[in-house]
């Protein structure tokens, strides 16, 4: 008999991605998939593999401002009404949420509809909706070890690793190709889905200092918000440099695989992608986030010895500078980072995802 999944994921890349690879799984395994989410969910290059998408009422939580707070929960309630209509008329045989304020209504909805539900987590820290949610679901998944839980909790949790998506499993398949003494050097920085203006701001001004015959050895493809796109790429035009800058990459997995080094945030899907393609990284994990979910993430790959994080308030021009370089003149280093980086990758995440998704639906929400 076909079985009927609905995935529930915050708009951020973060989220969207691994619940895209577990569709594209559960969708090879003869499921029937939809989606809900919000309305950020199609900026992403390519339309998500499910037969149909909800756009679902949400409002993230930000600070304590009475009126935002009366404001985001009607949001909220109106999503909950939305999605238990969803639910009512789909009758799934699962929820599958991926984490972000987005994924509270369809949740909540099926925990008030008597839904079989799953939770899954892609930080080494639980995010605020999911700790919110977690009580009421029928199984927790984890891309690495949460630490310390309540022992109901606990007894919840079965660590699948983040799944990635078909496209970076594909992108493996490329050897490590270290750059050559004197040979070009690929460079790829990118902020995560959404972009980083900080990025922005301190590559080119860190590519200006490297010596002229350093510079003449990079390619860098960098991701750009749309705002700061031209005076980028004018700076690296001005210097002579060979680089493309873009708001999107839609085949970044493959631009990962053939990059010497990655410069990037750290977030769950980022440091599951380039560990499941094995590629050495500096990682800048994002400052403020109250959870600190981003510096937990890149410790993963730090403990190895498969990438260098480096805090925001530390990084400007002259120390970029000289990390690149530094780099640049050591393949051996990268060459055993990028071996590292793939001794803690998952590949068989989302089939582990699954297979907890069928072992939820059989027991019908129930753990054997």
């Amino acid at each position: 008999m076909n079985k009927t999944v609905l995935l529930t994921a915050g708009g951020t890349g973060g989220h969207l991605f691994p619940a895209q690879a577990l569709s594209s799984e559960l969708a090879r395994r003869g499921w029937t998939v939809e989606l809900a989410t919000d309305e950020r969910a199609d900026k992403y290059g390519t339309e998500f593999p499910a037969r149909k998408v909800h756009i679902i009422a949400s409002e993230t939580i930000r600070g304590r401002n009475p009126i935002a707070l009366l404001k985001t929960a009607v949001s909220l309630l109106r999503g909950t009404i939305q999605a238990r209509s969803v639910i009512r008329q789909l009758k799934p045989d699962v929820v599958a949420g991926f984490g972000g304020y987005p994924t509270f209504p369809p949740m909540f909805a099926a925990r008030l509809t008597g839904t079989p539900s799953i939770l899954h987590e892609a930080n080494g820290v639980m995010g605020r909706a999911n700790k919110m949610l977690a009580k009421g679901v029928s199984a927790i998944a984890t891309s690495v070890p949460l630490g310390d839980l309540p022992a109901d909790l606990a007894s919840k949790v079965t660590e699948t690793g983040n799944p990635v998506r078909d496209a970076v499993l594909d992108a493996a398949e490329l050897p490590f190709d270290a750059p050559r003494p004197d040979g070009e050097f690929k460079l790829l920085v990118f902020g995560g889905s959404q972009g980083a203006r900080f990025f922005s701001d301190l590559v080119p001004p860190a590519i200006e200092l490297l010596p002229p015959d350093i510079r003449a050895r990079l390619r860098i493809v960098q991701q750009c918000r749309t705002e700061d796109m031209e005076r980028v790429q004018k700076v690296y035009t001005d210097l002579g440099v060979a680089a493309e800058c873009a708001p999107f990459f839609q085949d970044l997995p493959q631009r990962i695989a053939q990059a010497h080094l990655v410069f990037c945030r750290s977030g769950a899907s980022s440091v599951s992608e380039l560990s499941v393609l094995g590629r050495p990284s500096i990682l800048v994990p994002l400052p403020g986030a109250i959870d600190q979910d981003q510096a937990s993430n890149a410790k993963v790959l730090e403990k190895v010895g498969g990438a260098w994080p480096i805090r925001q308030a530390d990084l400007h021009p002259e120390r970029l500078a000289k990390e690149i370089e530094r780099f640049m003149s050591a393949p051996e280093m990268l060459t055993e980072a990028a071996r590292n980086a793939k001794s803690v990758a998952k590949p068989d995440a989302v089939k582990r995802l699954a297979d907890l998704v069928e072992e939820i639906a059989q027991n019908q929400g129930e753990r054997p």
